[in-house]
């Protein structure tokens, strides 16, 4: 119980760094790790599967391709335009709005015991695998074929021509 409660705390403070941070690139390397804290919690509520998606997509590939694409555009204080104040005090009524939600939330929260799965497998990669090569082998192979002629065709597409090169 004590590494849950250590992992939330490393996620609010990542989080928070997300959002205070004034360099976009250090933000964005938080936001990697807040996913990184998300998937130690998957794994921490037997979610095996989830984790290893979040740890794959998000981290692996959506988080280094924002992380490419800010560092393409190498974004600078001098050009980022001066935001009004109008801009900034709607940005203060949506954020009062949010914490006034967040506490109701809190308030309206019910703490009760632990609930106790029937079935204490659910999550695991080896059920999901043997739904998937199972029930829904057909539509997996089809979309399997599916991504390797999308990949053919890019690659066919990238290809130069050797006749007008």
């Amino acid at each position: 119980m004590n590494l849950f409660y250590l992992i939330a705390f490393l996620s609010i403070f990542f989080s928070l760094l997300v959002i205070f941070s004034k360099n976009p690139v250090y933000s964005v390397l938080y936001l990697i790790v807040t996913f990184f804290t998300f998937t130690i919690h998957y794994i921490l509520l037997n979610a095996q599967f989830l984790a290893i998606v979040n740890f794959i997509v998000y981290m692996g590939a959506i988080m280094v391709l924002f992380l490419f694409v800010l560092m393409l555009l190498n974004l600078n204080q001098d050009s980022e335009p001066m935001k009004s104040n109008l801009i900034k005090v709607v940005g203060v009524i949506a954020g009062m709005c949010l914490l006034v939600t967040l506490v109701g939330s809190v308030k309206a929260l019910n703490v009760s015991d632990p609930v106790v799965l029937k079935n204490p497998d659910i999550g695991l990669v080896k059920n999901l695998g043997k739904v998937l090569f199972n029930e829904f082998l057909l539509p997996f192979e089809v979309s399997s074929l599916l991504l390797l002629s999308a990949m053919v065709g890019a690659v066919l597409l990238a290809k130069k021509d050797p006749k007008k090169a």
